[in-house]
């Protein structure tokens, strides 16, 4: 594929709001998370969650779509001058020729839950001010950063899990490819919500402690929330030195198991081995990998196997879930904006909390931040049902 350049870009997780929150956070090995106290949630767990005080309800002129999902889409887009390169765009290329691609798992189901409780006691009907299709339907990310952008392109919401807003990345570059839009606005939001924390508690997927990933006594995840968003151009012949540049996607979809990955990682290495074909790269041209990295004993196990297929190892790899906690369908976006810093500051990011490697597996992690400075990095994001993303980045030398 032709590259095309992340010309600006954002994120908001439990690490903080906006770019240099985060990377404070990654340089200094802070975690994001703490114990659940989420709402009404009884779990021994922790979560990566955004303060509710940020959250401020939706602009009045779109108020149909508040909720808490979009109040978290709404933060990170006001984040690092986000609106103002999107607007720029706009003048540039026209409002109808900028697509918007972005993912998320659950959408605004916390606002579902919350109108249940007060439903008719009678006739069980919700209450008359709840708007499902403005605040839980999955387009409803997908309609309020539409209409807060001013945007009138053509547009999508990617709802495949955990690797939804990564596959964000694949749908926006075959639309610019097709023709379809001059630019895209690619990116993802994902909320907390008692159905997913409840849901992972009953397949046994939580860890009762700060998630580890690829340790020896890791024990399941920490789910996190949270938002961001991309600006994808076109490329210029000449590019300034350091612009960030999407060079491949991979995609792919073993459909071994409902929820487990295939044990041997398939469906993972055809991904990153299409991500690889398109960018016309080679292993030995990845300097990181930013793994999937759950922290769950199979999922790591299936990607170690992948990942060291491909590039043995030698090359540099960690999951920053131990940071931000595992944002879901948002996870694929914040780890591309995560790998983009990681190559502008210079820095590839250690495993927050990892403490000792499971000797079983053979990539080389990292439990430490590297001061090399990648120039080629990949991004693994992979979901429930075996759907595979693996995106391939690069910095402008």
């Amino acid at each position: 594929m032709k590259p095309l350049t992340l010309s600006a870009f954002t994120l908001t997780t439990s690490l903080g709001i906006g770019l240099r929150a985060h990377i404070d956070a990654l340089r200094s090995g802070r975690s994001g998370l703490a114990r659940c106290a989420f709402e009404s949630a009884r779990l021994d767990t922790w979560v990566g969650q955004v303060p509710d005080a940020r959250l401020a309800p939706i602009n009045e002129e779109l108020a149909a779509f508040d909720c808490r999902n979009n109040r978290l889409a709404q933060l990170a887009l006001a984040q690092d001058d986000f609106l103002q390169a999107v607007a720029q765009a706009r003048n540039r290329y026209g409002a109808r020729r900028i697509g918007l691609f972005v993912g998320t798992s659950t959408s605004g189901l916390f606002q579902t839950e919350l109108a249940y409780r007060h439903r008719d006691a009678l006739s069980g009907a919700l209450p008359s001010g709840f708007n499902y299709a403005a605040t839980h339907n999955t387009f409803s990310l997908g309609g309020f950063v539409r209409a807060r952008l001013g945007l009138q392109g053509p547009a999508a919401v990617v709802s495949t899990a955990c690797s939804s807003s990564a596959k964000a990345f694949g749908s926006a570059a075959r639309m610019i490819a097709a023709g379809l839009c001059d630019a895209a606005v690619v990116g993802g939001a994902d909320s907390l919500c008692l159905t997913t924390l409840y849901g992972f508690t009953s397949l046994e997927l939580l860890s009762s402690a700060p998630c580890r990933p690829f340790d020896i006594e890791r024990s399941g995840i920490s789910i996190g929330e949270g938002a961001g968003f991309a600006l994808l151009e076109h490329s210029e012949e000449h590019e300034s030195a350091g612009t960030v540049q999407l060079l491949g996607v991979g995609e792919s979809n073993d459909a071994h198991h409902m929820s487990a990955p295939h044990p041997e990682g398939v469906g993972a290495r055809g991904a990153m081995d299409q991500a690889l074909t398109s960018a016309g790269l080679t292993a030995r041209d990845i300097d990181y990998i930013n793994l999937h990295g759950t922290a769950t004993r199979s999922n790591d196990a299936a990607e170690d196997k992948a990942v060291y297929a491909l590039f043995g190892s030698s090359t540099a790899c960690s999951s920053t879930k131990g940071a931000t906690g595992h944002l879901l369908g948002a996870a694929g976006i914040a780890e591309a904006v995560i790998c983009a810093l990681a190559m502008g500051e210079r820095f590839m990011p250690g495993s927050v909390n990892t403490r000792r490697v499971d000797p079983s597996l053979r990539v080389r992690y990292l439990l430490d931040n590297a001061t090399h400075a990648p120039r080629r990095v990949m991004s693994n994001s992979f979901g429930f049902g075996g759907s595979n993303c693996s995106l391939v980045f690069g910095r402008v030398q």
